[in-house]
């Protein structure tokens, strides 16, 4: 195949390169929009089929993203081919986001033709930009573009197919993509890759997803602001605000203060960065980036009925959202330690305790508990930092 000469890596050994560009942090922007349209579009089909359904389409988003972060964690994105590439990848996003509202109804094609536009073609790019540089990432680049011409196959015929069919199709196309990473990207005559062949940089990749992660807390924030403004400004408004402000920075605590650092010093110091990097940002942080975006949902709901009666499905977005949260950094957060953090499984128990006086409480009052649920493992993280220090 047609292959450049031109060497487009990335620099390695330097001071500043792992470091993230401009370039990147211009394309995140994309995904700013992605998650608002996830969130209201939850929001306004707050059903099982709607949860299942934005529950596929944000693992699509996601695995667009997180794959594009593995690319420029490669390649060098002060490039002016890479540039472009991420900029063609920008545009493709935006028709991918705009396509989220109405991707199980009358744009299922555009948003899977861009998917796989945006999977494959990227695949594409890197082979083109490797063959004559990396041999191993080469043949590893293989393996993933066939993987990902098949589950296109899948995307595609669900595109066409009748929306009430096109749920399994992605399901199987979604299915096959993640399998993937933790199949090696096995292909008969091509072998499989290990992640020692992965040899990423670790800062790098640790600090672009803690970036998603202020995406999402940020989206999260937006959305609660806008929905303030719009308001008439009682007490119990202003308390359901308060509330809301008050669990986003208990989130941003959870995460920052002990998780993000601690991981990206270990992802920099380890052997086999390519195995923390696809099991603790590839895979853990989908949960994270889940809870957080189902607590703007449940912030939404608390804001519009903040007194009265909580039927079943606002007790199970308020409660199920920090609870999500707090099983992805956990789980994250154990990749790096001995045990799975007690202070988070003190946590889960006490959101279990406010989910079993739900249908008693109002939406505010659940809302205002879990939101100090969440404050009680920060702060519990912060003392157990502290006494070690």
């Amino acid at each position: 195949m047609i292959a450049t000469r031109t060497n487009h890596l990335r620099p390695r050994g330097g001071h500043e390169s792992g470091r993230v560009t401009y370039v990147e942090l211009f394309f995140d922007l994309v995904f700013v929009f992605a998650v608002t349209q996830l969130s209201h579009g939850l929001l306004h089909h707050l059903t099982p089929l709607g949860l299942l359904e934005t529950a596929l389409l944000m693992m699509a988003v996601w695995w667009v993203w997180i794959y594009t972060s593995w690319i420029t964690n490669w390649l060098d994105p002060e490039r002016i081919p890479v540039r472009l590439m991420l900029f063609v990848l920008m545009a493709a996003g935006l028709v991918l986001s705009a396509s989220i509202p109405t991707a199980f109804a009358g744009r299922g094609l555009p948003f899977a033709v861009t998917f796989v536009f945006m999977q494959v073609g990227r695949s594409l790019f890197m082979l083109w930009a490797l063959k004559h540089h990396d041999t191993g990432n080469y043949r590893n680049f293989l393996r993933i573009t066939i993987w990902l011409c098949v589950s296109g196959i899948f995307w595609i015929a669900g595109g066409f197919a009748d929306p009430h069919q096109r749920l399994g199709f992605w399901a199987a196309a979604i299915a096959i993509e993640y399998v993937s990473p933790a199949a090696g990207m096995w292909v008969p005559g091509l072998g499989r890759s290990t992640t020692a062949d992965w040899q990423i940089d670790g800062g790098h990749i640790a600090e672009r997803c803690a970036l998603f992660v202020i995406i999402a807390l940020g989206e999260s924030v937006l959305v609660t602001g806008a929905a303030f403004a719009d308001m008439s400004w009682t007490h119990d408004a202003i308390a359901a605000f308060v509330v809301a402000l008050a669990g986003s920075i208990a989130m941003w605590t959870i995460y920052f203060n002990v998780g993000a650092e601690r991981a990206s010093r270990q992802i920099a110091r380890s052997d086999d960065p390519g195995r923390l990097g696809r099991s603790g940002y590839t895979y853990l942080h989908i949960l994270i980036v889940a809870g957080i975006i189902v607590s703007a949902v449940a912030d939404e709901l608390v804001l519009a009925h903040p007194v009265g009666h909580t039927d079943l499905k606002t007790l199970l977005v308020i409660v199920g959202a920090p609870a999500i949260y707090l099983v992805g950094t956990a789980l994250f957060k154990s990749l790096t330690a001995p045990n799975i953090p007690l202070s988070h499984l003190i946590g889960l128990g006490l959101l279990a305790l406010v989910s079993a006086a739900g249908m008693v409480a109002s939406p505010l009052i659940l809302s205002a508990a879990t939101s100090a649920s969440l404050i009680v493992v920060a702060a519990w993280e912060w003392a157990s930092l502290k006494r070690r220090g």
